[in-house]
């Protein structure tokens, strides 16, 4: 099985800020609203390009 892979991200406090709000906003933590929202991009991507393989 494939391990999950980590990705190192640096933001600034502002951005850090209104993306801790977003998350507690919808229930989810940090690492959470940043998956959902790459998610919400692929998704948005693949239904105007394409599917991604």
């Amino acid at each position: 099985m494939e391990k999950d892979k980590h990705i190192g991200l640096r933001v600034d406090s502002d951005t850090h800020k209104k993306l801790k709000h977003l998350a507690e906003f919808e229930g989810r933590s940090i690492n959470g609203e940043i998956l959902y929202l790459i998610r919400q991009a692929i998704m948005q991507h693949e239904k105007e390009y394409g599917k991604i393989e």
